[in-house]
C-alpha cells in the first residue's frame, strides 16, 4: 500500500462539555441514587422512563423558533423528515408521557425518573452538555399539599445521603413576588423580569447589590466603572424599599433572622388585601408551613424564604430550593 492511500487514524479526543466516568465515580452516583430511589418509594412515587430522544415540538417553548432548532439542544431529522432532539431535562418528556395517556394515568400521577440530559451550550467549569436529573413529580394535585409533601421529601433526601444539619430547604410562592411587585407599582413584564433577576442574585451579592440591581443598576467590581455595569429595574427608592423590607426578612444578618416559619407568613399576609394575589400566595405558604410543622419538620430543615425565585418565567405558585449550608470544594480543595 503506497503511502498515499494509508488510511488515517482519527485522533482520541472527547467531545467538548462531555467527560468519561471513572469507576469510583460510577459506584458513588448508584449507591447516591439508590438512597434517594428509597425515599422517593417510601413516599408512594413509582418510577417511569421515557426515551432519550423526543419529537421537538414536544419539547416546549424554551427551544428556538428556527428552522434548525439545534440551539440549546442536539437535534436531527428522522427518515420522515421530522425533527427530534435529546431531551434538554425530564420534565417536557413527562408532560409529552401524562398527556398521551391521560386515559390510563390515575390522578394525582406521582413518580420519579432519572436519567441523562443533553444541553447543547458553550461547556465551562463545572458545566457539562451531558448531566444526570433525578425527578419527582406529582401531577394533577388539587392544592399545595404536594409542594409541602415535596419538602418534607426533600428534606427527608438530603438526611438519607448523610447531609443531616447540613442544608436547609427554602420556600417561597411566585404569587407572593407577583404581589409584591404589584404593591411597588411594576406592572410592565419586562421590568418584572428584570426585578425577578435582581431578587435571584441576593446569595450572589448581598442586600447592598439587589438595591443596586432593583435601581439604576450596578458595576461588577462593587464600585463606579469598575468591571461590567448591569442595568438595573429602575424602580424609584420607594418601590425599593417596600420589595427589600420583605424579601431580606430572615436573611442573615437581618433583624428578623431566627423568626419561626409561623411570623413569617403571619407577616406576609398582613402586607396584603383579602382577595389579591400576593395574599393568596401568603396563604398557601402558610398552608405548607402548617403541614411541615405538624409533621415533625422545624426552621432549621424547612424555611420559608421570601427572597426564592427559581426559574425566572415558567413557575406561578409555591417554589423551594435546597441549599447545602457548608463550603463544597472540587478535587483540587477550591470552594465551588
Amino acid at each position: 500500500m503506497s503511502k498515499k492511500n494509508k488510511p488515517t487514524r482519527p485522533k482520541a479526543r472527547l467531545p467538548r462539555g462531555f467527560v468519561d466516568r471513572s469507576a469510583d465515580d460510577i459506584r458513588a452516583v448508584e449507591e447516591m441514587v439508590a438512597k434517594i430511589k428509597a425515599v422517593y418509594e417510601l413516599y408512594g412515587f413509582d418510577p417511569v422512563e421515557t426515551p432519550l430522544f423526543e419529537y421537538t415540538d414536544a419539547l416546549g417553548k424554551f427551544l428556538p423558533d428556527s428552522d434548525r432548532p439545534n440551539e440549546g439542544v442536539f437535534s436531527l431529522t428522522d427518515d420522515d423528515e421530522q425533527w427530534m432532539s435529546l431531551r434538554y431535562d425530564l420534565t417536557a418528556p413527562l408532560a409529552r408521557h401524562v398527556a398521551q395517556n391521560i386515559n390510563e394515568i390515575q390522578l394525582p400521577y406521582r413518580t420519579y425518573r432519572a436519567g441523562y440530559v443533553f444541553r447543547n451550550e458553550k461547556p465551562g467549569p463545572g458545566r457539562f452538555r451531558q448531566f444526570m436529573q433525578f425527578d419527582a413529580d406529582t401531577v394533577g394535585a388539587p392544592n399545595v399539599t404536594a409542594d409541602a409533601e415535596m419538602c418534607m421529601m426533600m428534606a427527608d433526601t438530603m438526611e438519607a445521603l448523610g447531609l443531616e444539619k447540613k442544608y436547609i430547604v427554602r420556600v417561597n410562592n411566585r404569587k407572593v413576588l407577583d404581589g409584591l411587585m404589584e404593591t411597588a407599582g411594576v406592572t410592565d413584564a419586562a421590568q418584572k423580569l428584570a426585578v425577578l433577576r435582581a431578587i435571584d442574585t441576593l446569595d450572589k451579592f448581598g442586600i447592598q447589590g439587589v438595591m443596586e440591581r432593583l435601581g439604576k443598576g450596578r458595576w461588577d467590581g462593587g464600585s463606579e466603572g469598575q468591571g461590567d455595569f448591569t442595568k438595573g429595574a429602575g424602580l424609584d427608592d420607594v418601590a425599593i424599599s417596600r420589595i427589600m423590607n420583605v424579601i431580606g426578612f430572615g436573611w442573615e444578618g437581618s433583624s428578623s433572622e431566627g423568626e419561626s416559619n409561623s411570623v413569617t407568613t403571619a407577616n406576609l399576609e398582613a402586607l396584603f388585601d383579602e382577595g389579591t394575589r400576593g395574599r393568596e400566595g401568603a396563604l398557601e405558604l402558610e398552608m405548607i408551613q402548617r403541614l411541615c410543622y405538624s409533621a415533625g419538620y422545624n426552621e432549621t430543615q424547612i424555611k420559608i424564604d421570601p427572597s426564592v425565585v427559581r426559574g425566572l418565567e415558567y413557575y406561578t405558585g409555591p417554589v423551594y430550593e435546597c441549599e447545602l449550608t457548608f463550603d463544597v470544594t472540587n478535587e483540587k480543595g477550591e470552594t465551588v
